[in-house]
């Protein structure tokens, strides 16, 4: 290792989501729901040189496996990440993150007449797209920083 190198150190268990696109590891410890207060130990490399992407962030995340519903949220930011499960040190599983055909209650619509936003007590559900996603109930698309569309819990 050289001086211009940095290590993190592996997980003994828990998930390592690699190939964020950079910049938004922050948005996808918010999908996990985890803001700090729960004392999970994190790690986060974030605008690090990637060969496939130019630059990505790496989030892992010690104790913890993702359901399937984070899973489908994190494809909406991250479309090109893998999951890996780490279980004593190794990995057990590798997966890549797909596209769901529909999200629910995770998204919040941008549309200010929309029923999900206007108090009513709907949840909100949104179609995704190819290139962006849907309002189910306004058919707003949202196809830029749907990032900023989470709702953190």
């Amino acid at each position: 290792m050289t001086d211009k190198q940095l290590r993190v150190s592996k997980i003994q268990n828990g998930t390592v989501i690699d190939h964020i696109p950079g910049g938004q590891a922050l948005n996808v410890l918010a999908i996990v729901g985890i803001d700090g207060s729960g004392g999970e130990e994190v790690s986060v490399g974030m605008n690090v040189p990637s060969d496939r992407l130019g630059r990505k962030d790496i989030v892992k995340v010690e104790d913890r496996e993702l359901s399937a519903e984070e899973v489908d949220v994190l494809s909406l930011i991250a479309p090109r990440a893998t999951i890996n499960i780490v279980r004593e040190y190794d990995v057990t599983e590798k997966l890549r993150v797909s596209r769901p055909e529909r999200v629910v209650g995770v998204l919040s619509c941008p549309n200010a007449n929309c029923i999900t936003t206007a108090g009513e007590p709907v949840e909100s559900a949104f179609e995704v797209l190819s290139d962006g996603v849907r309002c189910s109930y306004c058919d707003t698309i949202v196809r830029e920083d749907i990032a900023a569309l989470i709702e953190v819990s």
